[in-house]
């Protein structure tokens, strides 16, 4: 995707409503070419007024690019399969902490105003494609390792479509009641077996207010076979407005985003229900109904 249009479609989301957007990942241009101006797109993203720009980085090499390139917030993955942590980072768990804690100390040394967010993403916290279930008691003690690596908090990550909603909240009680329930604030899941919205419902019932979603279903895991794409924003934000639950993003600019995205990417395939449904009759969203005063979702 030419640099000019990644602009314009953060540009779009933001007017939609997105507060928050991962705008690239930090990795080596050899291996993910498509990522090469992720420095280029952080920058001119960190100056949009009011939108937290989020970049994924491999590495502390990769948190220094970040940081560098203005990112509020900072994702390092830590693969609770150590399998898949040696085919996506080429890194073991113990190499993944000592550059967490490389980070930290680079974060702290910044002037105050200046310090990203610093979350530890725990991937292939339910189960990986190449060793299978991840024990529940790993997961938790790789949380409690990155919170003493000096993370400002972890990120629970379904990287493979295992987890179902009885699993997800088993999972958030026993990370709440290792390092917090403000150690643990969000999840990322994926549709691979139809679950992603009923995962993301049983967070949010648990008490999670952070959800990671894809426009159009787009991406997955290049280093996770079988793991196929993320939930979809536009059915995401249709689901919490349909509660009742404000999200602030207004859905016929978000579909707006999608047509954008879909010129721009020609025959990439894009997924999702609510876009190609439609939104039903006299559906009123929470931006426009005054009366609803629910709690604000990120």
């Amino acid at each position: 995707m030419p640099t000019a249009a990644k602009k314009i479609w953060i540009d779009m989301a933001w007017a939609a409503g997105l507060t928050e957007v991962e705008v690239g990942s930090f990795v080596p241009a050899k291996l993910l070419p498509q990522l090469a101006d992720t420095a280029e797109v952080v920058a001119y993203s960190a100056r949009i007024p009011g939108l937290t720009v989020a970049a994924l980085v491999p590495n502390a090499r990769g948190a220094t690019d970040a940081i560098a390139a203005g990112a509020h917030k900072i994702t390092l993955p830590l693969s609770c399969s150590e399998s898949h942590s040696l085919a996506n980072l080429r890194r073991t768990h113990a190499q993944v902490i000592e550059d967490a804690r490389l980070i930290a100390a680079a974060i702290r040394d910044l002037p105050e105003g200046r310090r990203p967010h610093f979350e530890g993403s725990l991937s292939t916290a339910f189960g990986c494609t190449i060793e299978g279930v991840v024990p529940q008691a790993k997961v938790v003690e790789l949380a409690e390792a990155l919170m003493a690596a000096g993370c400002d908090e972890v990120g629970l990550a379904d990287t493979t479509g295992y987890a179902d909603p009885a699993s997800v909240k088993s999972m958030i009680a026993a990370i709440w009641s290792a390092v917090g329930g403000d150690a643990l604030t969000g999840i990322h899941v994926h549709n691979t077996r139809g679950l992603g919205l009923a995962n993301v419902l049983a967070a949010f019932d648990a008490g999670l207010t952070t959800f990671d979603s894809s426009l159009g279903g787009l991406g997955g895991c290049p280093f996770a076979p079988g793991a196929s794409g993320n939930i979809v924003t536009e059915d995401l934000v249709f689901m919490f407005e349909a509660m009742g639950v404000r999200t602030g993003v207004d859905l016929d600019k978000l579909i707006a985003v999608r047509e954008f995205v879909q010129k721009t990417l020609g025959d990439e395939p894009l997924y999702g229900f609510t876009p190609l449904a439609g939104l039903p009759l006299g559906f009123v969203s929470t931006t426009q109904n005054t009366d609803i005063k629910q709690g604000a979702w990120a």
